[in-house]
């Protein structure tokens, strides 16, 4: 039986999981309707990439150009300067970011007071629901030039620093903040898995006298092997995708040598120079550097440790 619904078509096995399922499908129809909706229907724009768009022409009208617009963007002066920060930031977010909710979870997971390991958890947890105006108004407070910070520098008999007016200072500001506010949560999924560790496996170590950060490297982490190369393979596929909603708010006119990355410079050329067709295709290259990110990730992480998403 199952070797004949095998031979079938797809579309013939679908219709027949449809008739068998009909109350799945109906529960799944609204989240089909929404992506459908709103993540391929807008997917048509991309065409603008290849457009000299004008409004009043639309985009059967306007003028095709095909790669003129990624030309001028990889010729553009400022090319090299927005890829150098994009990937800054990118590299850097990954780095600390990453591993850090790693030993996190690593070091939670060997509390052994109930009490304390909820609270610490529920502490951790709570910065990722704090919106990114209000992170960013909380650093523009904290690091002011009048703010606490200034006030225990100077204290100590130091200078005062201007945080936000240095471009030296906002790749850390923008990726410690980043790692404070996702820490908690991001190691949500390993002390989940770290939970499905069998214990009898760390009370045989412990008899044969194996320390805490032998049990951490022999058990826990090849435990967790497969969830942390998952995580890493999909955290390289958005490497270039530096959030825009922090990098412009914590953007000024003394910080924009640092600041300025590929997201931010898309919305300026999109929405405020109205040069739409630039935008997009500025967009659309850095969404094909992250598919081939992800794709080569993979690829890598399939051949060296025999695991991969696809």
């Amino acid at each position: 039986m199952q070797k004949a619904i095998k031979n079938k078509s797809f579309w013939a096995r679908l219709k027949l999981d449809v008739c068998n399922n009909p109350l799945l499908y109906i529960m799944i129809a609204p989240v089909i309707g929404y992506v459908a909706l709103f993540c391929y229907g807008p997917m048509y724009g991309i065409v603008l990439a290849f457009l000299n768009y004008r409004i009043k022409d639309g985009i059967f009208g306007s003028e095709w150009v095909g790669f003129a617009n990624f030309e001028r963007f990889i010729r553009s002066f400022n090319f090299l300067k927005l890829m150098e920060n994009t990937l800054a930031i990118s590299v850097l977010s990954l780095i600390v970011g990453f591993f850090v909710p790693i030993g996190f979870a690593l070091m939670l997971n060997y509390v052994t007071s109930r009490g304390l390991k909820k609270t610490v958890q529920m502490v951790s947890y709570a910065p990722h629901f704090i919106s990114v105006v209000v992170i960013c108004g909380m650093l523009q407070i904290i690091f002011a030039s009048n703010g606490p910070v200034n006030a225990v520098i100077m204290l100590l008999g130091f200078d005062r620093i201007d945080f936000l007016a240095e471009a030296s200072m906002f790749r850390p500001l923008y990726v410690g903040s980043g790692v404070w506010q996702g820490m908690g949560w991001s190691s949500i999924i390993y002390i989940s898995a770290l939970s499905g560790v069998d214990y009898q496996i760390h009370e045989a170590a412990i008899i044969d006298g194996a320390t805490k950060l032998q049990r951490i490297r022999h058990i826990d982490i090849p435990s967790i092997k497969s969830t942390i190369i998952m995580l890493l393979i999909l955290a390289i596929g958005g490497l270039m995708g530096v959030g825009f909603d922090k990098a412009y708010l914590l953007q000024n006119d003394l910080n924009l040598e640092t600041s300025e990355v590929l997201s931010t410079y898309v919305y300026k050329m999109g929405m405020i120079k109205s040069d739409y067709s630039f935008s997009t295709a500025v967009g659309l290259f850095n969404t094909v550097i992250n598919l081939i990110l992800i794709v080569s990730a993979n690829y890598v992480s399939k051949k060296l440790a025999d695991e991969s998403l696809f």
